[in-house]
């Protein structure tokens, strides 16, 4: 393939899931409408449902609506274009909406992570210092917490935009079904030295620190639970943190895989098959974790449900 500057590469050519015949593509299209749609509903239920009940209006559940809203945004920034691919066949996307699409995806993978953080330290707070809990986790510290995760969310992955965005490409097909870093360095021509060294120090530690802070709130919780003299009491305040458990393994579970094993082990569809996961998948499931282990969620949800739709009888 001849060597093409930046300037002349004004589009790439994201290649989908599927290059198979058009029945597998419709059935790509559907199975991908049917998950974004319950994305879609499930999160907008939880916020709505967090919103509009009182005694959902606590910093743990603060911190849930955060994460659902960022889950609907996780969501769109990738589902509308893989729709388009694979209904529409418009594989393309200009320079500038590639680079966009990257940005966005950072941010919002980036929030999902401080996020998970923020509620693990949540839980450490009620847990380890039930009574302190209240004068701790003020409103003020609570939305400190939100909009700090956001600048450094922003800023981490401006650099990363602009770093990619003065690099010169050879090539403009891209076989993914959105926009990502490490398909988007395959395609340059230019030294990718730098790109690389911000993604493996700077990159890498924006990412591991929240992690590493979860691992040590929970540490702090499991020692404070097995100290608890009765094992139901141990066990009823370690089950609050069941739901986040589960989101926590399923979101840093696709990210290990995708992102930290060897480059030698990485395959096309199986990269694609892990993007999916956390892009797609989780946002997904993260309301019905939450929603389905949590008796006042549960209560809320059913009121903003039979608010909406009320019974006929």
């Amino acid at each position: 393939m001849n060597s093409t500057n930046q300037s002349s590469v004004t589009e790439f050519l994201l290649l989908g899931l599927s290059s198979q015949p058009q029945q597998q593509q419709q059935l790509i299209f559907l199975l991908f409408l049917i998950m974004y749609l319950a994305t879609v509903l499930g999160n907008l239920l939880i916020i709505l449902a967090i919103s509009t009940d009182p005694r959902l209006h606590t910093p743990m559940y603060f911190f849930l609506s955060n994460l659902s809203f960022v889950d609907v945004c996780f969501s769109s920034t990738t589902v509308p274009k893989v729709l388009a691919i694979h209904i529409l066949r418009n594989q393309a996307i200009s320079f500038s909406g590639c680079l966009t699409q990257m940005y966005f995806l950072c941010v919002f993978a980036g929030m999902d992570n401080f996020l998970l953080a923020v509620m693990a330290y949540d839980r450490f707070v009620a847990i380890c210092h039930p009574l302190h809990y209240t004068t701790k986790m003020t409103h003020q510290l609570c939305a400190l917490l939100v909009v700090g995760s956001w600048v450094v969310a922003n800023l981490n992955c401006l650099l990363h935009t602009l770093l990619m965005a003065r690099l010169s490409f050879c090539g403009n097909i891209i076989p993914h079904f959105f926009c990502d870093s490490t398909p988007l360095l395959k395609l340059s021509c230019s030294d990718t030295h730098l790109n690389e060294l911000m993604i493996h120090t700077e990159g890498t530690m924006v990412m591991v620190s929240p992690f590493v802070c979860i691992l040590i709130s929970y540490i702090c919780i499991t020692y404070a639970v097995l100290r608890v003299s009765t094992p139901r009491g141990g066990w009823r305040a370690f089950s609050t943190c069941g739901s986040h458990l589960a989101v926590v393994c399923l979101f840093y579970g696709t990210i290990i895989s995708l992102y930290f094993n060897p480059s030698s082990s990485h395959s096309t569809r199986r990269d694609m098959a892990a993007a999916m996961m956390y892009t797609v998948v989780t946002p997904m499931l993260n309301p019905f974790i939450y929603s389905l282990r949590n008796r006042d969620m549960k209560g809320a949800l059913r009121k903003v449900l039979t608010m909406r739709f009320p019974s006929k009888q």
